[in-house]
């Protein structure tokens, strides 16, 4: 019985929050916590947002990549045309 275990620190820890901590402090406190997360996911969108804008100006428009993509497809054609003579 000379040491403690973590459970009986949090108890203990609850206790003097109740009893020192005044009316409303631990919601208080948790309001917090949720301000605190609401702020980090909403950062976060927002720099998912500002790389999906990075990415999308280095994509050419689709026109340019269907132009791209047939010249392509010219391209394997010809290589197996070659390959077959």
């Amino acid at each position: 019985m000379g040491t403690f275990s973590i459970w009986h620190w949090l108890i203990v820890l609850v206790v003097v929050l109740i009893l020192f901590g005044g009316k409303g402090k631990i919601s208080q406190i948790m309001g917090d916590v949720g301000k605190g997360l609401k702020s980090f996911k909403k950062s976060l969108r927002e720099e998912d947002g500002q790389a999906a804008e990075d990415d999308g100006a280095a994509t050419p428009p689709k026109a340019l990549r269907a132009g791209a993509d047939q010249s392509l497809d010219s391209t394997v054609r010809e290589r197996d045309q070659a390959a077959k003579s």
